[in-house]
């Protein structure tokens, strides 16, 4: 293939979602996955309400619930001077909870319907190097086919890896490779820096026959622990303070393995299971965001154009959102060969920047209100250990006012809705797209 409508790069949520509904529009889409498959240790695995209503609306409720996953009502957050439980019944819709599913599962599903459209394209193992430009516009990518090294671990293959290089020519590149976007650099564009006063360690833990079920979140001074219910195992989220990484690996591993076992007691009788720092993995949490979104020929969403904190596990359904805007505004001038205009391009950002800021907003102010306080006090001081930070006191003495973060959780301002033509079969006429 050398020739597309529209080249997708990044098979993640925002890509798979957008390459779906461009091909239920009859675009000829191409998604650039540079992974031979999904099965990686994904950092988050929430799919919220907006997006399980996303699904449903496309066709796909039935095959979701075929996969495995847990389905969370209420978010607790709990802490040495006591908890607040955080209930979604009054979000709007059906869907009155979130799902924890493996991303990967999620991924596959989306793969597999749009599998199903004869103008839809899932390359993998193709590893985006570049853009092709002309005249000051983006006219498509290059990429390395890694097929060849496909067998061999991820760190033996990276962008240094040999293999056969491509052109891809498209109407239009969308830029889904999140965070650290090869796009993105490619296009010599950098995003606003917010900062953030935290990372978080990622590992694994076995699930054993009477542990919790569901998510569990411990927070005490000093410390904060999210454990995620994978089935098999618990995907455990250590929070620990920006750049706390080096002083926590100089104290070893077994100190490490001594604070879990502080902090979640019943964890105790597996922790020798964190072997060595191999096993844990570091997110350096960025809060991020593109001034401008696209250029001639280029888009950039999800977290391409603003990269999220892990609070409130909002990164994906937000990414997810971008998509579908993207697709509803763009599908149509792709279809039927009108050219996608930069001012095209520019709606979309106007569309979805401000939703994107709302919620960059409210995860700065947990930083600042919360989080960063909590971690940076002394765990001896006790006066400050009995002590609820402000915010979640007022969430436990009035009761209604949990539901604006659980919407905001849950549902996000702005959601988006599948676009009428998406919801059918591409043979239905597409003069009825919007």
């Amino acid at each position: 293939m050398t020739e597309t409508e529209c080249v997708v790069v990044g098979g993640g949520p925002a890509g798979m979602v957008l390459g779906l509904l461009l091909a239920r529009a009859g675009v000829q889409v191409t998604v650039l996955e540079k992974h031979a498959d999904f099965l990686r240790d994904f950092r988050g695995d929430t799919v919220h309400a907006s997006t399980l209503r996303l699904l449903d609306e496309l066709g796909l409720g039935p095959e979701f619930a075929e996969i495995p996953h847990r389905l969370v009502d209420t978010i607790t957050m709990e802490m040495d001077a006591g908890s607040v439980t955080i209930g979604l019944s009054r979000i709007p819709g059906g869907h009155k909870h979130i799902a924890l599913v493996p991303q990967w599962d999620f991924l596959e599903l989306l793969a597999t319907a749009a599998a199903r459209e004869p103008s839809f394209t899932l390359l993998r193992n193709a590893e985006v190097t570049g853009l092709l430009t002309e005249h000051g516009r983006v006219v498509g990518v290059r990429y390395r086919d890694r097929t060849e090294h496909s067998g061999e671990p991820e760190e033996n293959r990276g962008s240094g890896s040999t293999g056969t290089e491509h052109e891809l020519r498209a109407a239009l590149t969308v830029g889904c490779d999140g965070r650290d976007s090869t796009v993105r650099a490619a296009a010599g564009v950098a995003p606003r820096t917010f900062g953030a006063p935290i990372d978080v360690c990622w590992f694994r833990l076995p699930r054993r026959d009477g542990d919790p079920v569901g998510n569990v979140g411990r927070f005490s001074v000093g410390h904060l622990v999210v454990m995620l219910d994978r089935g098999d195992y618990w995907q455990v989220a250590y929070v620990i303070r920006k750049g706390g990484d080096a002083n926590l690996r100089a104290a070893g591993v077994a100190a490490l393995r001594t604070e879990m076992a502080g902090l979640v007691p019943w964890t105790s009788d597996r922790l020798d299971t964190i072997g060595s720092w191999d096993d844990v993995k570091l997110l350096d949490v960025k809060v991020d965001r593109m001034r401008r979104w696209f250029s001639d020929g280029l888009l950039l969403i999800g977290d391409a154009a603003h990269a999220m904190s892990p609070v409130g596990g909002v990164g994906i359904n937000l990414a997810v959102a971008d998509a579908v805007a993207a697709a509803r505004l763009l599908a149509a001038p792709l279809r039927l060969s009108h050219g996608v205009t930069p001012a095209r391009l520019k709606r979309v950002q106007r569309r979805r920047r401000w939703p994107a800021i709302l919620i960059q907003a409210g995860q700065r102010l947990v930083h600042k209100a919360v989080l960063g306080p909590q971690l940076a006090a002394d765990p001896t001081d006790r006066p400050r250990a009995t002590e609820l930070p402000r915010a979640v006191k007022l969430l436990g003495r009035y009761p209604l006012l949990q539901a604006i973060p659980g919407y905001l959780v849950a549902v996000g301002p702005l959601p988006e809705h599948a676009p009428s033509w998406a919801r059918r079969r591409p043979a239905v006429a597409f003069a009825t797209a919007e």
